[in-house]
């Protein structure tokens, strides 16, 4: 029998493990929850969702919508999974986590040909094919042994944001709506402030403590852009969060007829209703800054915490010295990485990156030609990025138009320059699944 490993169940280690028994490859996934949990994980349930439960942009005509569709046409379990288990969330596709999880850890447990391992892997020297998708929290053991292997890994700082009780949101200060109106009339609680309001939560913001950040250079972390905790952000300038996540552009609010002088955004984080998450307010303050803080926001005042924001080390290798776009290792051919260890931003570009990685692993145990898709899909087009040995600076790279080779004939507009990529990329990929069979 042909045999696999799959190190990781996360959502690129769960991916690569479907794709692999799809093609009829017996899978060993190995996964050290709940035995040994990282600091940032909660739940014994595969593909954990550890900071905001949105996975981004609806619109096929978007970076991130684009590449959810790219996974849907390759018949992807994570995609399957999101889209059973959504939320509303205006324009963005958003899961209750807990079901979004329990729907994967139930695809893959009950897959007669993955055989699940409770257990920590330190060494990375198989007898067979393996894919290692352990993630940006990678145990130590693991890490180390990478490191002697390739030298030294990079690392950035990734935070998550607070999660409160919706029934603790004083509604006499807060009201529901989409922003422009996309989506569900009540997919937001949207917290309001004036300017007297925002201008103390603010001056209060850049001065409040944050907890300490243990083994890294406290005074000079590296903080990947799209996570950038809320108070750091608020560092660059007072105006920076009017116009990054408490933007009030598109909201009206009823009670005063016009728009806000600040807007924070609360998210449905699970299907009842029952929680939710602040947006884009990732933050590393102390959990009592946090209460007293936020607390200044009117809406938030009388709030309960169901999860307070954390801060957590994240790492991954220098992709473009030591893989190729198969996700393989330039000089092992057998050995695939995927998910955020590889250095992908995103849960759909991890997932898409062990999607990419479990089907040419199969491929290679099959004695087939490992691929690689167009490079003007998404998926691709980041395959390109994390192997192109030209990026001296590596650094996390998320779904966007700017990896895309660019058009032959760009609109001005961008709407219409978005519709374009996305809609060549789509068509290309899908001359390319129905020439080749890829999902067979």
């Amino acid at each position: 029998m042909n045999k696999a490993n799959v190190i990781g169940a996360g959502l690129a280690g769960c991916e690569a493990a479907y794709q692999l028994a799809k093609r009829g490859i017996f899978v060993n996934l190995y996964e050290m929850k709940p035995v040994v949990k990282s600091p940032a994980h909660k739940s014994d349930l595969f593909a954990e969702l550890v900071c905001s439960n949105s996975l981004k942009a609806l619109r096929i005509a978007s970076a991130a919508g684009m590449l959810k569709e790219e996974m849907r046409m390759l018949d992807s379990l994570i995609m399957k999974c999101a889209d059973a288990t959504s939320v509303p969330a205006g324009g963005a596709l958003a899961v209750d986590r807990d079901l979004f999880s329990k729907a994967v850890t139930e695809n893959i447990k009950n897959n007669p040909l993955i055989s699940v391992i409770t257990e920590e892997v330190g060494n990375i020297d198989f007898e067979v094919p393996t894919v290692i998708a352990t993630g940006p929290l990678t145990s130590h053991s693991l890490s180390s042994n990478l490191e002697k292997k390739f030298g030294e890994s990079l690392s950035f700082f990734d935070a998550a944001a607070p999660i409160v009780k919706a029934d603790s949101v004083n509604m006499e200060y807060a009201f529901t709506a989409s922003r422009y109106g996309k989506g569900g009339e009540d997919d937001y609680i949207n917290c309001p402030m004036n300017k007297d309001e925002y201008e103390h939560f603010y001056s209060e913001l850049v001065t409040a403590e944050r907890a300490e950040l243990h083994d890294f250079d406290v005074n000079n972390p590296k903080v990947y852009e799209g996570c950038m905790p809320v108070e750091v952000m608020a560092k660059r300038g007072e105006d920076t969060l009017r116009f990054g996540p408490m933007k009030p552009v598109g909201l009206t609010d009823p009670k005063t007829g016009h728009r806000p002088w600040a807007v924070l955004q609360l998210r449905k984080e699970n299907k009842n209703g029952t929680m939710y998450n602040l947006v884009g307010f990732q933050t590393n303050l102390k959990f009592g800054e946090q209460k007293r803080v936020f607390g200044l926001i009117p809406a938030l005042k009388d709030c309960e915490f169901c999860r307070y924001g954390v801060m957590h080390r994240n790492t991954f290798i220098n992709s473009p010295k030591l893989l190729n776009n198969t996700w393989n290792l330039k000089d092992k051919s057998d050995l695939f990485f995927a998910g955020q260890l590889t250095g992908v931003e995103g849960y759909m570009e991890s997932a898409s990156s062990g999607l990419l990685a479990g089907i040419n692993c199969a491929r290679h145990i099959l004695g087939k030609t490992l691929i690689t898709l167009p490079e003007t899909s998404m998926i691709g087009a980041l395959s390109r990025y994390i192997s192109d040995e030209s990026v001296v600076k590596f650094q996390p790279m998320g779904a966007n138009f700017g990896i895309l080779p660019e058009l032959e004939n760009r609109p001005r507009d961008k709407k219409q320059r978005a519709e374009a990529y996305s809609s060549r990329g789509l068509d290309e990929l899908k001359n390319m699944i129905t020439q080749q069979n890829l999902n067979e």
